[in-house]
Parts: C-alpha cells; structure tokens; sequence
C-alpha cells in the first residue's frame, strides 16, 4: 500500500534510491500465455528470437501496436528504468519508484528487424514530451528505448539522431527520450497483459507526431 505521505508531490521528478519504495523480493505472479498468441510470456523464449525493451507512454496502446507487427512472436508488458524492486501498479504511478511503463517485444530477427521495430516506436508517439505522453503525466510515461545488446545501443542512437532532424523539421522540440543498456525488467501484473485484446474498447493514449521516420 502506498501511502498519501509518501507520494512525491511533483510526479516528473524521479525520486533517489533513498525516497524509492521498498518494493518485494517476489515477482508479480504470470500465470496465462499471450492471451492474443498463446505464447509463454516469460523466458525462456524460443532458440534465435531477440528482445527488445520499449516505453512509450501508457503501456496498453504500446504492447498492442507492437503484437500486431510481422515477426513479433511475444510482448509483454512491466516496469523498467527505476529503483524499486518487483513494483505493483499502484506504486509505479506514486511516482517513487522510478519505474516507467514498458513493453518486452520479442521477435524474430529472420522475419523483422531491430529497425523495423525502432521505426514503429518513433512513430507511434512524441518522443519529445519528458515525462508525459499526451494527457498522461508523470515519470511512468517517460519514452524509453532499454537495449538488450551494444548493437542495439548504438541502433538507437544513430536512429535518434536521425530522428531528430526530421522532428525539427516539423516544428518540434527535442527529443527527450532515454537510450541506454536495459536495466531489470518487473512483469507488471497478469490484468494488464495484453490488455486491450481484453477489452478492445479500453482507453488508449497512443498517438505519434506524424513525422514518418525517413530511410
């Protein structure tokens, strides 16, 4: 339970090591596959797929565009980039742990690319937004890109500067998204997996610039 005391008055400041929530030792239990798929949801995932770490704002909106692209074989949905250990809802959107929303998309490197799933995430919302995405406010809605490998970093890189151009172009500010090695990933809960597949008509705050991310 978090307490009203312990709710950071300003939601777009991340809180130090000392003001995060203790958190749990265990995880959120995941008893279901891929309600979309049938797929496990937790490694360890098939020999030759490759992961990748997404937050984009509201987490629902996101896990949906990503399960619904070619080579995509699992997503799932959980907390990264914060202090607290094994977070719940509740305490990730007190705003002290840390933590944003993110999605695990797990694809097939034989049937798409990291590329191809990059330029679906720069295009499907505002990279430049800090912490919020549209209506949505505080540090759990921050844009994140958590690398699985090197390679990966330095993709993301080079595609946000690419990106940035593009944006600036249009009239928008900079990008303010976060790039870096992927930290521990904590499943969010079993309700939120595949949400919207769950309830079609459930709010979703997905919208991007409508800058298309060029060659």
């Amino acid at each position: 339970m978090v307490l009203r005391s312990q709710i950071l008055l300003d939601k777009n400041a991340l809180p130090t090591v000392e003001q995060a929530l203790p958190g749990r030792s265990t995880p959120m239990p995941i008893s279901a596959p891929h309600f979309v798929n049938g797929q496990p949801l937790q490694p360890p995932f098939a020999a030759g797929l490759a992961q990748a770490i997404f937050a984009m704002g509201c987490f629902w909106g996101a896990e949906r565009r990503f399960w619904q692209q070619p080579g995509v074989t699992v997503t799932a949905v959980g907390y990264a980039g914060g202090h607290t250990p094994n977070p719940s809802y509740e305490e990730t959107c007190s705003g002290l742990t840390g933590h944003t929303e993110v999605v695990l998309v797990v694809f097939d490197p034989q049937q798409t690319s990291y590329a191809a799933l990059l330029k679906v995430f720069w295009e499907s919302h505002n990279p430049t937004q800090g912490m919020r995405q549209g209506n949505d406010q505080g540090s759990q809605y921050r844009s994140a890109i958590y690398c699985t490998s090197p390679a990966q970093l330095a993709e993301a890189q080079a595609g946000q500067q690419h990106f940035q151009q593009q944006l600036e172009q249009a009239g928008f500010g900079s990008i303010t998204t976060e790039i870096r090695l992927a930290p521990p990933l904590y499943y969010a809960e079993q309700y939120h997996q595949q949400y919207l597949a769950k309830n079609p008509g459930g709010y979703c705050g997905l919208g991007g610039t409508g800058v298309c991310l060029a060659p």
